[in-house]
Protein backbone atom coordinates (compact mmCIF):
# COMPACT_ATOMS: atom_id res chain seq x y z
CA UNK A 1 0.00 0.00 0.00
CA UNK A 2 1.61 3.20 -0.72
CA UNK A 3 1.54 6.33 1.50
CA UNK A 4 -1.30 8.08 -0.14
CA UNK A 5 -3.22 4.78 0.50
CA UNK A 6 -3.12 4.44 3.69
CA UNK A 7 -5.56 4.73 5.96
CA UNK A 8 -5.06 7.98 9.13
CA UNK A 9 -4.07 6.17 12.27
CA UNK A 10 -6.79 5.21 14.57
CA UNK A 11 -6.78 7.52 18.07
CA UNK A 12 -4.77 5.58 20.38
CA UNK A 13 -7.46 6.08 23.46
CA UNK A 14 -11.50 6.69 23.93
CA UNK A 15 -13.42 7.84 26.79
CA UNK A 16 -17.17 6.52 27.84
CA UNK A 17 -19.26 8.76 29.65
CA UNK A 18 -20.76 6.76 32.37
CA UNK A 19 -21.02 8.88 35.59
CA UNK A 20 -24.51 9.88 35.08
CA UNK A 21 -27.19 9.39 38.26
CA UNK A 22 -29.54 8.43 35.65
CA UNK A 23 -32.46 10.15 37.19
CA UNK A 24 -35.10 9.13 34.35
CA UNK A 25 -34.45 5.87 34.52
CA UNK A 26 -35.71 5.56 38.04
CA UNK A 27 -36.77 3.61 40.35
CA UNK A 28 -34.01 0.68 37.88
CA UNK A 29 -30.98 3.36 38.92
CA UNK A 30 -32.02 3.30 42.59
CA UNK A 31 -30.17 0.24 43.05
CA UNK A 32 -28.15 -0.03 39.50
CA UNK A 33 -26.05 2.33 37.51
CA UNK A 34 -27.69 3.63 34.24
CA UNK A 35 -24.22 2.39 32.51
CA UNK A 36 -24.63 -1.10 33.59
CA UNK A 37 -29.01 -1.13 32.83
CA UNK A 38 -28.82 -4.53 30.38
CA UNK A 39 -30.62 -3.68 26.75
CA UNK A 40 -30.76 -6.95 24.40
CA UNK A 41 -28.44 -9.22 26.63
CA UNK A 42 -25.93 -6.42 27.03
CA UNK A 43 -25.26 -3.06 29.43
CA UNK A 44 -25.03 -0.21 28.08
CA UNK A 45 -21.73 0.66 29.07
CA UNK A 46 -20.43 -2.51 27.55
CA UNK A 47 -22.11 -2.05 23.75
CA UNK A 48 -20.55 1.49 23.95
CA UNK A 49 -16.79 -0.71 24.60
CA UNK A 50 -17.68 -3.01 22.05
CA UNK A 51 -17.51 0.31 19.65
CA UNK A 52 -14.30 1.07 20.92
CA UNK A 53 -12.47 -2.17 20.74
CA UNK A 54 -14.07 -3.38 17.21
CA UNK A 55 -12.72 -0.04 15.89
CA UNK A 56 -9.22 -0.85 16.88
CA UNK A 57 -8.57 1.53 19.97
CA UNK A 58 -6.66 -0.15 22.24
CA UNK A 59 -7.59 2.21 25.62
CA UNK A 60 -10.50 3.64 27.10
CA UNK A 61 -11.10 6.19 30.33
CA UNK A 62 -14.58 5.59 31.63
CA UNK A 63 -15.49 7.93 34.05
CA UNK A 64 -17.58 6.96 37.24
CA UNK A 65 -19.84 8.38 39.77
CA UNK A 66 -23.42 6.76 40.56
CA UNK A 67 -22.36 3.48 42.52
CA UNK A 68 -19.01 3.74 41.44
CA UNK A 69 -17.82 0.21 42.65
CA UNK A 70 -20.55 -1.78 40.88
CA UNK A 71 -18.87 0.26 37.30
CA UNK A 72 -15.25 -0.54 39.05
CA UNK A 73 -16.41 -4.46 39.12
CA UNK A 74 -18.52 -5.10 36.17
CA UNK A 75 -15.34 -3.97 34.42
CA UNK A 76 -12.27 -6.22 36.26
CA UNK A 77 -12.91 -8.52 33.56
CA UNK A 78 -12.92 -6.72 30.97
CA UNK A 79 -9.53 -6.83 28.59
CA UNK A 80 -10.15 -5.39 24.83
CA UNK A 81 -10.04 -2.40 25.56
CA UNK A 82 -7.77 -1.83 28.30
CA UNK A 83 -9.72 0.59 31.37
CA UNK A 84 -8.41 3.02 33.05
CA UNK A 85 -11.05 4.27 35.66
CA UNK A 86 -11.63 8.35 35.92
CA UNK A 87 -13.14 8.49 39.83
CA UNK A 88 -15.58 11.22 39.85
CA UNK A 89 -17.15 9.98 43.51
CA UNK A 90 -16.77 13.15 45.12
CA UNK A 91 -18.28 15.55 42.66
CA UNK A 92 -20.72 14.81 39.71
CA UNK A 93 -18.23 17.22 37.20
CA UNK A 94 -21.11 16.53 33.92
CA UNK A 95 -19.75 16.01 30.26
CA UNK A 96 -18.07 18.74 30.04
CA UNK A 97 -16.27 18.97 33.24
CA UNK A 98 -15.91 15.09 33.17
CA UNK A 99 -14.33 14.79 30.35
CA UNK A 100 -11.48 17.98 31.67
CA UNK A 101 -10.72 15.79 35.05
CA UNK A 102 -10.05 12.81 32.39
CA UNK A 103 -7.13 14.95 30.12
CA UNK A 104 -4.13 13.63 31.91
CA UNK A 105 -5.39 10.09 30.82
CA UNK A 106 -5.95 10.62 27.75
CA UNK A 107 -2.98 12.36 26.36
CA UNK A 108 -2.19 15.41 23.65
CA UNK A 109 -3.81 13.13 20.99
CA UNK A 110 -7.19 13.17 19.20
CA UNK A 111 -9.42 10.96 21.11
CA UNK A 112 -13.13 9.24 20.67
CA UNK A 113 -16.00 10.38 23.33
CA UNK A 114 -19.17 7.90 23.58
CA UNK A 115 -21.96 8.49 25.62
CA UNK A 116 -22.91 5.22 27.25
CA UNK A 117 -26.44 5.86 27.26
CA UNK A 118 -26.92 5.64 23.20
CA UNK A 119 -26.82 2.59 21.43
CA UNK A 120 -25.33 3.11 18.20
CA UNK A 121 -25.65 0.03 15.41
CA UNK A 122 -22.81 0.28 12.56
CA UNK A 123 -23.90 0.80 8.69
CA UNK A 124 -21.91 -0.24 6.16
CA UNK A 125 -18.46 -0.57 8.04
CA UNK A 126 -17.61 0.68 12.04
CA UNK A 127 -19.15 4.50 12.85
CA UNK A 128 -15.66 5.39 14.38
CA UNK A 129 -13.67 4.49 11.25
CA UNK A 130 -15.96 6.92 8.81
CA UNK A 131 -15.18 9.28 11.99
CA UNK A 132 -11.53 8.66 11.52
CA UNK A 133 -11.47 9.09 7.76
CA UNK A 134 -13.50 12.35 7.90
CA UNK A 135 -11.03 13.90 10.43
CA UNK A 136 -9.38 17.10 9.57
CA UNK A 137 -7.45 18.46 12.59
CA UNK A 138 -6.07 21.64 10.47
CA UNK A 139 -9.98 22.40 10.05
CA UNK A 140 -11.42 20.99 13.08
CA UNK A 141 -11.58 20.97 16.77
CA UNK A 142 -14.24 18.09 17.20
CA UNK A 143 -16.24 16.08 14.82
CA UNK A 144 -19.93 14.92 15.72
CA UNK A 145 -21.30 11.12 14.47
CA UNK A 146 -25.32 12.94 13.94
CA UNK A 147 -27.88 11.49 13.98
CA UNK A 148 -31.15 11.88 11.66
CA UNK A 149 -33.82 13.01 13.76
CA UNK A 150 -36.55 11.41 11.95
CA UNK A 151 -35.14 7.80 12.28
CA UNK A 152 -33.47 8.18 15.57
CA UNK A 153 -35.01 5.72 17.88
CA UNK A 154 -36.45 6.90 21.07
CA UNK A 155 -35.69 10.53 20.22
CA UNK A 156 -39.45 13.11 19.64
CA UNK A 157 -37.59 16.45 19.85
CA UNK A 158 -36.81 19.08 17.33
CA UNK A 159 -33.08 18.38 16.52
CA UNK A 160 -29.88 19.76 17.19
CA UNK A 161 -28.07 20.61 14.21
CA UNK A 162 -28.09 21.83 10.58
CA UNK A 163 -25.26 21.19 8.58
CA UNK A 164 -23.98 22.71 5.80
CA UNK A 165 -22.02 20.65 2.76
CA UNK A 166 -18.86 20.91 3.81
CA UNK A 167 -20.21 19.41 7.33
CA UNK A 168 -20.05 22.40 9.52
CA UNK A 169 -22.62 22.28 11.92
CA UNK A 170 -25.04 25.10 13.21
CA UNK A 171 -27.25 24.90 16.09
CA UNK A 172 -31.32 25.07 15.42
CA UNK A 173 -32.96 28.87 15.93
CA UNK A 174 -35.96 28.83 18.25
CA UNK A 175 -38.57 28.66 15.91
CA UNK A 176 -36.26 25.46 13.63
CA UNK A 177 -36.70 21.63 13.39
CA UNK A 178 -33.33 20.77 12.87
CA UNK A 179 -32.29 17.15 10.76
CA UNK A 180 -29.85 16.17 13.08
CA UNK A 181 -28.99 15.56 16.14
CA UNK A 182 -25.94 14.73 18.79
CA UNK A 183 -25.55 11.01 18.77
CA UNK A 184 -23.14 10.67 21.96
CA UNK A 185 -20.10 10.00 19.76
CA UNK A 186 -17.48 11.84 18.53
CA UNK A 187 -13.96 12.79 17.91
CA UNK A 188 -12.18 15.17 19.13
CA UNK A 189 -8.61 17.19 19.92
CA UNK A 190 -7.81 18.08 23.47
CA UNK A 191 -7.74 21.59 22.20
CA UNK A 192 -11.08 22.04 22.37
CA UNK A 193 -11.09 21.98 26.43
CA UNK A 194 -8.42 25.28 26.01
CA UNK A 195 -9.67 27.79 28.81
CA UNK A 196 -12.50 25.24 29.56
CA UNK A 197 -14.37 26.25 32.90
CA UNK A 198 -13.60 24.75 36.21
CA UNK A 199 -15.83 21.79 37.54
CA UNK A 200 -18.82 20.72 36.19
CA UNK A 201 -20.14 22.10 33.26
CA UNK A 202 -22.00 20.67 30.03
CA UNK A 203 -20.06 20.09 26.37
CA UNK A 204 -22.46 22.43 24.96
CA UNK A 205 -20.20 25.26 26.34
CA UNK A 206 -17.62 24.01 24.13
CA UNK A 207 -19.49 22.97 20.81
CA UNK A 208 -21.07 26.90 21.08
CA UNK A 209 -17.42 28.29 21.29
CA UNK A 210 -16.11 25.72 18.42
CA UNK A 211 -19.31 27.09 16.46
CA UNK A 212 -18.05 30.49 16.95
CA UNK A 213 -15.02 29.95 15.58
CA UNK A 214 -16.06 27.37 13.07
CA UNK A 215 -14.56 24.52 14.10
CA UNK A 216 -16.94 21.97 14.73
CA UNK A 217 -17.81 19.87 12.05
CA UNK A 218 -20.47 16.85 11.55
CA UNK A 219 -20.58 13.45 9.96
CA UNK A 220 -23.96 11.80 9.26
CA UNK A 221 -24.44 8.52 10.52
CA UNK A 222 -25.60 5.39 8.30
CA UNK A 223 -26.26 3.26 10.91
CA UNK A 224 -29.39 3.11 13.53
CA UNK A 225 -29.40 5.21 16.42
CA UNK A 226 -30.99 4.37 19.79
CA UNK A 227 -31.37 6.61 23.02
CA UNK A 228 -32.17 4.47 26.12
CA UNK A 229 -33.54 7.00 28.56
CA UNK A 230 -36.17 5.83 30.62
CA UNK A 231 -37.50 2.26 31.82
CA UNK A 232 -39.72 2.15 28.85
CA UNK A 233 -37.15 2.88 26.30
CA UNK A 234 -35.11 -0.02 27.32
CA UNK A 235 -38.48 -2.08 26.47
CA UNK A 236 -38.99 -0.17 23.17
CA UNK A 237 -35.30 -0.72 21.98
CA UNK A 238 -35.18 -4.36 22.75
CA UNK A 239 -38.36 -4.90 20.69
CA UNK A 240 -36.58 -2.72 17.82
CA UNK A 241 -33.24 -4.36 18.10
CA UNK A 242 -35.25 -7.70 17.71
CA UNK A 243 -36.95 -6.64 14.78
CA UNK A 244 -33.85 -5.63 12.80
CA UNK A 245 -32.19 -8.80 13.58
CA UNK A 246 -35.33 -10.93 12.69
CA UNK A 247 -35.48 -8.59 9.18
CA UNK A 248 -31.20 -9.46 8.99
CA UNK A 249 -31.82 -13.22 9.22
CA UNK A 250 -34.62 -12.96 7.23
CA UNK A 251 -32.89 -11.34 4.01
CA UNK A 252 -30.42 -14.13 4.36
Amino acid sequence: MSVTDARPAVPAKAMVLAAGLGTRMRPITEHTPKCLVSVGGRTLLDRALDRVAEAGVPAAVVNVHHFADQVRAHLEGRTQPAITLSDESGELLETGGGIVKALPLLGDDPFFVLNSDCIVLNGVRPALLNLVDAWDAGRMDALLLLARSVTAHGYDGLGDFFMDIEGRIRRREENEVAPYIYSGVMLVHPRLFDGAPAGAFSLNVLFNRAIESGRLFGLSHDGEWYHVGTPQAIEDTERQLLLGEDSTASDQ
